[in-house]
């Protein structure tokens, strides 16, 4: 078990509101923690399974024959396991490691039968951490195409359908690998709605994306005549029919193939929930599916804070609401950040000057973007402070860089790295003082 804890650098004088949303941070953690998400989920009945890779082989044992787990490479120490080995790659951009990782998992595979049973765990970041690039296109190929959409403000559904239009084993291609043998991939969702086949792109899931998306999404975030000529070509051939698309639902490769969500979202926001109530706080969760650019959904999520603090709406205070899902940043600065970051200054902007009122949002997996942070908390001083620092906000929005902001306050989300990713929560509170 990874144990994290969420605090910001401003350790000392911070007044209870600002505490009580870093436990309801923390018990979101803990709710998204694999290891008790697998001893929950699975386990051995005699030689039957019912209903991540340590808990796994802990739990299973001698059954286990062999395995392989692709870790992100700040995921330190690295896990120990007497027939499960792990390798580390790259995340958010693939890099060899990850390529060499998807290869000697394959590897393991190549004899496979009928009478085996194959358990595949996938979490968030899966996509960046198995890339094996399709014919035709390289490694570099492939990490350009990432680079370019993680920039374009595209969601994470959008970026997977391209990748998995060239990947060997995204969009369902890692079942064909495994045919015909028994699948049963235990999902760790990351993906607004839990779209399952969005999900680490989909290794194991019918693909109901299409050359033809992919073409419209590259097309729709203006990166068609960017990407790289070789990809470009792969994606042509597709829409021509010349090489095959990704499985679709009807393929027999699915036929002994049991995906099955063990833990996501939801289970997250009801444990920062359920902390904000037993704090003494009316609380509600506001939605799971929020999506958009971080900076407007921060902006409503700074409206919406100041009116329960100050028109009590939709209810009277002490009271927080609850947020989850994934937003995006269409990075036009230069500056250094994240979603939530951003999403947390342009909120500090709407609250500012406002009393007793906080926003704080983080990613679960601790680590955002290139920063070592996980997220921000902004209250209704934080913009004066920043001013008194020589600090505007709104230039700080058009660099994209809230990391920096929010570092000088000292008011960042520090976890480290969770092991673990059910997309990001925001928790809006407002106290009655």
């Amino acid at each position: 078990m990874i144990r994290v804890r969420a605090r910001t650098q401003r350790r000392h004088g911070l007044d209870k509101l600002h505490l009580d949303v870093l436990a309801a941070m923390n018990e979101a953690l803990v709710a998204a923690d694999p290891v008790r998400i697998i001893r929950k989920q699975l386990r051995l009945n005699k030689a039957t399974l019912g209903h991540m890779a340590e808990e796994v082989e802990r739990l299973l044992g001698k059954w286990i024959t062999r395995g392989l787990v692709i870790i992100p490479g700040y995921l330190l120490p690295k896990p120990r396991g007497r027939r499960i080995r792990y390798r580390l790659a790259t995340h958010p951009i693939p890099t060899r490691k990850g390529m060499n990782a998807s290869l000697a998992m394959l590897r393991l595979v190549e004899n496979i039968s009928r009478d085996d049973l194959v358990i595949v765990l996938l979490s968030g970041g899966g996509s960046a951490l198995m890339p094996l690039p399709v014919a035709g296109i390289n490694l570099n190929d492939e990490a350009r195409v990432t680079s370019l959409l993680l920039k374009s403000g595209a969601n994470i559904e959008e970026i997977n359908t391209v990748r998995k239009h060239l990947s060997q084993v995204k969009g369902g291609r890692l079942a064909e690998q495994l045919y015909p043998a028994t699948v049963l991939s235990l999902i760790i969702s990351d993906v607004v709605g839990d779209k399952i086949d969005a999900i680490a792109s989909g290794p194991t899931v019918p693909d109901p994306t299409t050359y033809h998306d992919a073409e419209q999404v590259l097309k729709r975030y203006d990166l068609w005549s960017q990407i790289p000529k070789n990809a470009r070509k792969v994606i042509t051939q597709g829409l021509s029919g010349s090489i095959p698309e990704t499985p679709k639902r009807k393929s027999k490769v699915f036929r002994r193939v049991h995906n099955l969500i063990v833990g996501n979202n939801r289970a997250s926001c009801l444990a920062a929930a359920s902390a904000m109530s037993k704090a003494g706080y009316r609380t509600q969760i506001l939605s799971i599916q929020i999506t958009g650019e971080a900076r407007e959904a921060g902006r409503i999520f700074g409206s919406i804070a100041r009116d329960i603090r100050e028109n009590s709406l939709p209810f009277a205070p002490p009271a927080a609401l609850i947020a989850g899902g994934e937003t995006t940043v269409t990075v036009r600065g230069n500056g250094k950040g994240g979603r939530n970051q951003e999403l947390a200054l342009a909120a500090a902007v709407r609250i500012s000057g406002s009393e007793g009122v906080v926003v704080g949002a983080f990613s679960t997996d601790g680590i955002e973007g290139r920063t070592d942070a996980a997220g921000a908390v902004a209250d209704g001083s934080t913009i004066n402070r920043g001013l008194r620092l020589g600090m505007d906000p709104e230039e700080f929005l058009r660099k994209n860089n809230s990391y920096h902001y929010f570092s000088r306050l000292k008011d960042l989300v520090v976890t480290g790295p969770t092991g673990a990713n059910v997309n990001d929560i925001a928790i809006l509170a407002a106290d009655d003082r």
